[in-house]
């Protein structure tokens, strides 16, 4: 026994089992930092994977598709390329096509903007409206939106020329498609890289 300064008295066992409950701390502290890194390494499994079994191999097949070559489609057409039927992800804005599908945990069918996969978004972009009915099934000329709403609409083309792939036009109703040559498709390729 002896005096710890304080007038208290300190017994060896006293010490001892203070050793005792700062090695109890650290094992508490490991556990939990072992039940952290379980938990981080299921979340990431769950949502870092694509939503869950089979996620990686849809971006994987995703990722290796060949660039595709430009052309012109109808409504009808980009409805093809939603994700869920063909793995490539189209969507168009403004009446510009873009090839999104190295975005596809946004614009996939499991994605956040899902909804606007194999559309046009264009009405949907420009009102901030995620839901299904700010979405036409028919060719919309947005003729109705305000001069704001446009100019988000114009803001919104721009990101996507930015950080995907120009893949063609949206066509009107009657509207014939382009022709457009090898030449043509390589050069706006390499332009947008």
């Amino acid at each position: 026994m002896a005096d710890d300064g304080q007038g208290r008295l300190r017994t060896e066992e006293g010490r001892a089992g203070g050793a005792a409950l700062a090695g109890g701390e650290v094992l508490l502290s490991v556990g939990l930092l072992a039940l952290a890194l379980l938990a981080a390494y299921r979340l990431y499994l769950r949502w870092g994977t694509r939503n869950g079994p089979g996620g990686a191999a849809r971006q994987g097949e995703a990722a290796a598709l060949p660039r595709m070559k430009r052309r012109d489609f109808s409504l009808e057409q980009l409805r093809e390329f939603d994700g869920a039927r063909n793995p490539r992800i189209l969507l168009a804005v403004n009446g510009k096509v873009f090839d999104v599908t190295k975005g596809s945990k946004f614009y996939g069918p499991e994605g956040p903007y899902g909804i606007f996969a194999g559309r046009d978004a264009s009405r949907g972009l420009a009102t901030f409206c995620l839901d299904k009915d700010a979405l036409r099934d028919e060719y919309d000329d947005l003729s109705d939106l305000n001069a704001v709403q446009m100019e988000s609409v114009r803001e919104w083309e721009m990101q996507f020329k930015e950080k995907y792939d120009y893949v063609g036009r949206l066509l009107k109703p009657g509207e014939e498609p382009s022709e457009y040559t090898d030449e043509e498709d390589t050069k706006d390729h390499t332009k947008q890289e």
